[in-house]
């Protein structure tokens, strides 16, 4: 299962690159490979230094590259994603002190402008009061005085709201039912405990994950191809994770509300039960009649990055055999799977599924 364990206990001895003291907050966020990096870090090729991660999720693989020591370039093109990784990949010192604190909680400066939450969220998600703090919470965070501090700020204040809704996500209404059912309060206390006081729970362990590689390291907000062609100049590895087509959720369905809070829009429609944002944006790899010719653009424009690494799952489409065959048009590939025991959290990670990993290397002339 592992590609090179003793490779991956080597680096983690290796005192110059070690920075697993700092430790990645343990997101809830589906398909994140947070429980999968010690299986992908044995995987890495031993001579590389520059890695991008192009579709980075949760963040949780391209912290774990910071963590080796490699210069990384992170990029999603979801804008709740792209702050996690300007506010933990790219930062290095910068953390939320007491003064941002009584910034972030006081009144909403704008009440005109800010109160798109009250207006789109009450009683689907949280209460008419917690919507108005984070209306308010989010008026202010344009007041701090970086956009790493404006990040991790994002980062801490939409971990809270998945922790505060059942199951993590936004695809569903059942949201205030769940919260008044004592036995599901029994299991899950954050369910009741208002937003203000779940930031303030989980701001160490942001505050205590940001440190300094030493490398330059960049966080970016780009369509996957984009990104590449713009970016890839000098880099040793690209990680994909793109979405898993037609084995794993809808991201933009589930994760709606934390980008329509980044972004605060006020120019689009939103629609059904969740008010989820309309149009959605377009990646290109959740469609299956738009997937093939997407994964032949990505490897085509990433021809001159040397090593590739893909995380997939054999319930995906496209299947095993037509993902080789695609990718062997430009690297020579290598197969690894990790078998799933308990379903975590989609239908690709049920199980007896197997998580992928394509371990790809330059093709020899």
């Amino acid at each position: 299962m592992n590609c090179g364990a003793v490779q991956l206990l080597f680096d983690n001895l290796n005192f110059k690159n070690n920075y697993f003291n700092y430790k990645f907050p343990v997101p809830q966020y589906l398909g994140s490979k947070y429980r999968h990096l010690e299986w992908i870090g044995s995987c890495i090729p031993g001579n590389v230094n520059r890695v991008m991660d192009v579709f980075a999720g949760s963040q949780a693989v391209a912290f774990y590259f910071k963590q080796k020591g490699y210069e990384v370039f992170t990029n999603d093109f979801m804008s709740y994603s792209y702050r996690i990784g300007k506010g933990l990949v790219e930062n290095g010192k910068t953390r939320l002190d007491g003064n941002d604190i009584k910034i972030l909680f006081s009144r909403n400066r704008s009440e005109k402008d800010f109160h798109l939450m009250r207006d789109l969220f009450t009683d689907i998600f949280f209460i008419e009061k917690e919507c108005e703090f984070l209306d308010g919470f989010r008026s202010n965070i344009d007041l701090l005085e970086n956009d790493y501090k404006k990040s991790l700020a994002f980062s801490v204040i939409n971990r809270a709201m998945t922790r505060k809704v059942t199951m993590g996500h936004f695809a569903h209404t059942k949201a205030l039912e769940y919260a008044a059912n004592k036995d599901r309060v029994k299991r899950n206390r954050s369910l009741i405990v208002p937003l203000k006081d779940l930031f303030m729970e989980l701001l160490d362990e942001y505050n205590n994950a940001v440190f300094d590689n030493k490398k330059d390291n960049k966080s970016f907000n780009m369509d996957a191809v984009e990104f590449i062609n713009e970016h890839s100049e000098g880099m040793d590895m690209a990680y994909f994770d793109p979405p898993y087509c037609n084995s794993h959720a809808d991201y933009q369905a589930f994760y709606h509300l934390l980008e329509t809070y980044t972004e605060y829009w006020k120019d689009k429609k939103f629609i059904n039960g969740t008010n989820c944002y309309y149009p959605k944006k377009k990646s290109g790899f959740v469609l299956k009649r738009e997937i093939l010719n997407s994964f032949d653009r990505l490897f085509e424009a990433s021809q001159r990055i040397p090593y590739w690494m893909i995380s997939y799952n054999d319930r995906s489409y496209p299947d095993l055999n037509t993902m080789i065959n695609i990718i062997s048009k430009y690297k020579n590939v290598k197969v690894f799977k990790k078998n799933y025991e308990n379903k975590v959290g989609g239908k690709g990670s049920v199980a007896g599924s197997n998580e992928l990993l394509f371990v790809c290397s330059p093709r020899q002339s």
